[in-house]
């Protein structure tokens, strides 16, 4: 019976109000009664409007009339109550397909998309055929999960069967279904079989090329609907104004932006909040913020859509300016406003922010929403507060598995491996599966603790749940495994995984390239090259560039070189800049200089000159590399602290003192630039070098870092120069409080006692870094075959 499956939806307690009856035993007044009140809006009609006219007809002995019941049901379920709706449904002696349709639909709309489905196999096994309403109905219900796929393939088959698949009503449900599932190739052949194509039928093939990404397809259909002379709508603008954000297709979004004029839909919210979105992809802010001041009436999604665009461009100030606006203007910020907020206050490291903003979502009554506590988990994890950001996790009551991949990733960004371990067990003990995105954050606790027991358990698990193909997981693998050395375990994984992308070739190349194993970078190169039918993009060609730089191999740094050019990349800076770098490591200045022409005639890139800069001032072409900072002067190129790394080296090589003091004061007085650590490593490094250890002494003591071992050693290589013992032996001891396993610190303390006499002191050196089990690493040359 079908009151046996739906009891669970019933509800009970209506309560009656004053309403003026209706003094008629007439079926069709009551009927037009119920119709009017269920067409007219919420607010026109009062609550108890329904419940006063069904106790009218039952009073009246018409609850067994099926045309004033179904009315009964149709003026229930757009009212929202479905419950009422079963209970009128259940107790009607006579169903016909009317009663049936109205049920169906308005589970539909009611938002019960399972009990609609059952509803309608009910109707057919009842002898009901489906017209258009409730077919569509049905393949609506299909859109939902992709465990109805198959369902809506047999409702496709019922369409055929009742002669209903070319009606546009049901051609419309049905692509769409087909588009929400990703099979816009299917989509596409209803969309062409459709007889009549309405507006609707377009609109719904443009939505199903959006969901899918196809912004081609879509623009394509926009211009073609265009050419036909179909009025647009809203929702073509909508769908249209999407592709373009997508395609990145800016000029083709302004002359949308036309149209949405020249029709007059700058009216609508909905297009306008379109445009808002497009513009702020396309990196044009103000123009973005001068549409959102045009839209007349703001809804949430609006003030949203603008928060959301400052807060990718990292505006801090104007989006928390803009989300207060929002509360002035009496628009009440829902989850997704505090989500952004939080997120935002999370990568500014803005505590003080994100607490307040956590505090007005507890005001408002979203602490425990799902999408804000994942926001909020991990606001507090990158302002430190990992202490905080555990306790909220504990304390809710409701979690998913986004919620443990948040709080698992917050672990792993502090690499504490023990607690993430600790916490993908409690995940997968309380039932939760790990999806595509857990694994990820519990591998990059791996990637700074190489923890090979644990890591190898998650690669287990990774087998265990069928993740061994999934491209995000996989990458995540070799990039943990990379890091601890295993070359063979990641080369494994690359064969489990089966084909990959571009984009994951470049990831495991860039992180073989991190840790050091060059020579595997460039044996991995070739098995892309193999494996992978696209070409290489700039990321890899630099990648494989350095590696050739790192490992001084010429010869393939030149068959690199010409892969460069012939997938046209010559001139993109991120390859000449490496490319520059390659030829410079591997000794060949000339190349380096002519890559670097070649590059600089096009184009003026900052960095590229950085490298240039670095080349001569390693190479000892002092007069060169100044002359080369005095021309990056003139072309009025902004210079980066690497910049003037390189210049001040420069400068300390050939010992002109004032010149390089004078280029490490400009930082600040003439850029606004702080100098950065490696500057004052540069500045020590340029003092000592002339003997000026006092005052190179007195420069890590005024910076405002804490010295670091680097900038010791430069004072203590000077101190070795200039035969200074006690600053000598002083660099070496604070190398030492930091570093106990420096070979070199251990070496030039020695030395310092030895070339003063006090060979007792320099034995005693040398006893202390045998008791540590401190071994001067060996130098060793390498020849290219």
């Amino acid at each position: 019976m079908v009151a046996g499956r739906l009891a669970v939806w019933r509800r009970h307690g209506s309560t009656l109000a004053s309403c003026t009856p209706v003094p008629s035993r007439d079926p069709f007044v009551i009927a037009h009664a119920l119709s009017a009140a269920s067409s007219s809006p919420v607010t026109a009609t009062p609550p108890s409007t329904g419940s006063q006219l069904h106790a009218r007809s039952v009073k009246l002995g018409m609850a067994g009339d099926t045309f004033t019941m179904n009315h009964l049901l149709i003026f229930y379920s757009r009212r929202g109550h479905l419950a009422c709706a079963l209970d009128v449904f259940d107790q009607m002696p006579h169903r016909n397909l009317v009663s049936w349709t109205a049920m169906v639909s308005g589970s539909m709309r009611n938002g019960a998309p399972e009990l609609g489905l059952q509803l309608f196999v009910s109707m057919i096994r009842d002898g009901f055929w489906p017209n258009e309403f409730a077919l569509a109905s049905a393949l609506g219900a299909c859109h939902s999960t992709v465990a109805y796929a198959k369902l809506g393939i047999s409702l496709h088959g019922v369409a055929v069967r009742v002669g209903l698949d070319a009606n546009p009503f049901v051609g419309s449900s049905l692509l769409l279904m087909y588009a929400k599932h990703g099979h816009i190739a299917a989509a596409e052949r209803v969309f062409e079989d459709i007889a009549c194509k309405d507006l609707a039928c377009w609109n719904a093939m443009l939505d199903g090329y959006v969901s899918n990404g196809c912004a081609y397809d879509t623009m394509r259909t926009v211009v073609l609907m265009h050419q036909r002379r179909i009025t647009a709508d809203v929702f073509t603008y909508i769908s249209a104004v999407k592709a373009s954000s997508i395609e990145s297709e800016l000029n083709f979004g302004r002359q949308l932006h036309g149209l949405v004029i020249h029709n007059m839909f700058e009216s609508d919210t909905s297009v306008m909040n379109a445009l808002v979105d497009m513009y702020f992809k396309a990196g044009l802010k103000e123009t973005a913020i001068a549409v959102f001041g045009k839209i007349p009436r703001k809804d949430s999604v609006s003030w949203n859509t603008m928060i959301s665009g400052l807060a990718n461009n990292e505006d801090e100030k104007e989006a928390a300016g803009c989300f207060i606006n929002m509360s002035r203007c009496g628009c009440k910020p829902n989850q997704v406003t505090f989500s952004v907020m939080l997120r935002l206050s999370g990568a500014k490291e803005n505590a003080s922010l994100g607490l307040q903003i956590f505090g007005l979502a507890y005001c408002h009554g979203y602490s425990d929403n799902v999408l804000v506590a994942n926001a909020a988990i991990n606001m507090m994890s990158r302002c430190g507060l990992l202490n905080c950001a555990n306790g909220f996790f504990c304390n809710l009551s409701v979690r998913n598995v986004a919620t443990w991949n948040e709080i698992i990733a917050a672990y792993s960004l502090h690499s504490c491996s023990e607690d993430v371990m600790r916490l993908f067990r409690s995940l997968v003990c309380f039932g939760a599966s790990p999806d595509e995105f857990t694994y990820p954050a519990v591998l990059s606790a791996f990637q700074q603790n190489h923890d090979t027991k644990n890591q190898e358990q998650i690669h287990a698990s990774v087998l265990k749940h069928g993740f061994a193909s999934c491209q995000f997981v996989s990458t995540s693998l070799i990039k943990a495994k990379a890091a601890s050395g295993s070359v063979q375990s990641s080369l494994k994984v690359i064969e489990d995984a089966g084909e990959m992308d571009l984009v994951s070739w470049g990831v495991i190349i860039s992180a073989f390239l991190k840790h050091g194993l060059n020579d595997d970078v460039i044996s991995l190169f070739n098995m892309f090259r193999c494996d992978c039918a696209e070409k290489p993009d700039e990321f890899i060609l630099a990648s494989i560039l350095n590696a050739c730089a790192n490992s001084a191999l010429i010869k393939q740094c030149r068959c690199i070189h010409s892969l460069v050019v012939r997938t046209g990349h010559s001139r993109h800076f991120c390859v000449a800049s490496a490319l520059v770098d390659a030829y410079a490591k591997c000794g060949d200045i000339a190349a380096a200089e002519s890559a670097f022409t070649d590059v600089s005639s096009v184009t003026d890139d900052t960095i590229l000159y950085n490298t240039m800069l670095t080349a001569y001032a390693n190479h000892g072409l002092i007069h060169e590399a100044v002359n080369l900072y005095q021309e990056m002067m003139q072309l009025q190129l902004a210079p980066t602290p690497a910049t003037f790394v390189a210049v001040i080296s420069a400068c300390s090589h050939l010992g002109l003192v004032e010149q390089g003091k004078l280029l490490f004061s400009s930082m600040l007085s003439a850029h606004g630039m702080r100098p950065a650590r490696a500057n004052y490593v540069c500045l020590v490094d340029l003092l000592a070098r002339k003997g000026l250890l006092k005052e190179a002494k007195c420069v890590i003591e005024a910076m405002p870092f804490q010295p670091w071992p680097a900038v010791w050693r430069s004072l203590m290589n000077g101190c070795r120069i200039h035969g200074h013992k006690e600053l000598s032996v002083l660099a070496a001891n604070q190398i030492l409080s930091m570093a106990p396993g420096s070979d070199g610190a251990y070496v030039s303390l020695s030395n310092a006692y030895a070339e003063d006499g006090d060979w007792q002191s320099a034995h005693d050196s040398r006893r202390r870094m045998a008791e540590n089990q401190v071994h001067k690493v060996q130098g060793h040359s390498s020849v290219e075959i």
